[in-house]
């Protein structure tokens, strides 16, 4: 991936201070985001989704950005801005404005429109406060535990398949499948169906981002970018995440997609670039 010039300033980096309290939205849209990340981590979601409304304590510490550090604040800066140019062009081209999200960089845990952060969640999307949050730990983790061969472009993937969640909630998607959750006409399966499109559907919108993206900056995409963003959405299939943690594959517990699917939504966005081929929903919020 070569970084181009454009920063973005909705980037909150909060690496040099970690800690702060806050209150998981009982029952929100966000508390479940959030506890399919840490399944998506081998974590225990009911721990979230129990956690209710309780406060949670924590201290705040102090720490010195390193030279390391800040350069990688400077290249999140430089994803985020590509995202909020290519998703400005592509939501004017079909009579709509975009309005940007917020990025925020953290240690350890942090406070969140959805509750407190922690590293444990990986990176997730908040919509009540529009941000996405990373813990840039989360790529060692994708790394050790998953198998993925990390590069700059598979955290470019990552952001853009975050930012994805954003623009379903800019078009109403996640108040839809919100709703869907909350109509109790859904039985557990097909919650999980539903979950799933909405996953595949923000790996679509990443591959749409990088089709754009790389055409309206020619050399932004280099060799070897789109193969290390494949190589991580297979990784966190939920079949190959099963496998790792359990031993066997159990598809009706799905909640992202296959390795298989990741790939193919994926690269459907990027072979297509049209963000209108995107319906991985089909009949399922019908």
């Amino acid at each position: 991936m070569k970084w181009t010039d454009d920063r973005s300033t909705n980037v909150d980096d909060r690496r040099g201070s970690s800690g702060g309290g806050g209150a998981i939205v009982g029952g929100g849209l966000g508390t479940i985001i959030i506890a399919a990340i840490v399944f998506f981590l081998g974590g225990d979601p009911s721990a979230i989704l129990s956690s209710g409304a309780s406060n949670t304590g924590a201290q705040t510490e102090q720490r010195e950005l390193t030279e390391t550090d800040k350069k990688i604040g400077e290249m999140i800066e430089m994803i985020t801005a590509e995202n909020e140019e290519t998703w400005t062009k592509i939501f004017a081209e079909n009579g709509a404005k975009y309005q940007p999200a917020r990025v925020v960089l953290f240690r350890s845990n942090t406070d969140s429109g959805c509750g407190l952060a922690q590293s444990a969640m990986g990176p997730f999307y908040c919509p009540t406060d529009q941000s996405v949050y990373m813990d840039m730990s989360f790529f060692n983790e994708l790394q050790q535990k998953f198998g993925a061969k990390v590069t700059e472009f598979t955290v470019a993937y990552v952001m853009a398949h975050e930012m994805g969640h954003h623009v379903q909630n800019l078009l109403g998607t996640l108040n839809e499948t919100d709703n869907a959750r909350r109509s109790g006409r859904y039985s557990e399966a097909q919650l999980n169906q539903i979950s799933v499109a909405t996953e595949l559907q923000a790996d679509f919108y990443a591959g749409v981002w990088s089709r754009v993206t790389g055409d309206r900056e020619k050399s932004f995409i280099e060799p070897g970018d789109l193969e290390s963003a494949i190589n991580a959405a297979e990784a966190v299939g939920d079949d190959n995440i099963q496998k790792k943690s359990q031993g066997y594959v159990n598809q009706e517990s799905f909640t992202h997609g296959s390795s298989a699917q990741r790939k193919e939504w994926f690269m459907k966005g990027y072979n297509s670039g049209d963000i209108k081929q995107g319906d991985t929903f089909n009949q399922l919020l019908r």
